[in-house]
């Protein structure tokens, strides 16, 4: 679940995040996909330590 989250919020502040900075339509794709797969990273590693910790 914190894995979608994230990538979701990912793409969301990284399309936003170019289109503040004036890129182009690819320039805003590629912040989307870098920053979902930054944030589904997180979000991973934030779903490990719980299951770790409820065990």
């Amino acid at each position: 679940m914190f894995v979608l989250a994230g990538a979701i919020l990912g793409a969301l502040t990284g399309a936003l995040m170019a289109r503040r900075r004036r890129g182009a339509a690819l320039d805003i794709l590629q912040y989307a996909v870098v920053y979902a797969m930054v944030f589904a990273l997180v979000g991973l590693f934030a779903t490990l330590a719980l299951h770790r910790l409820m065990v």
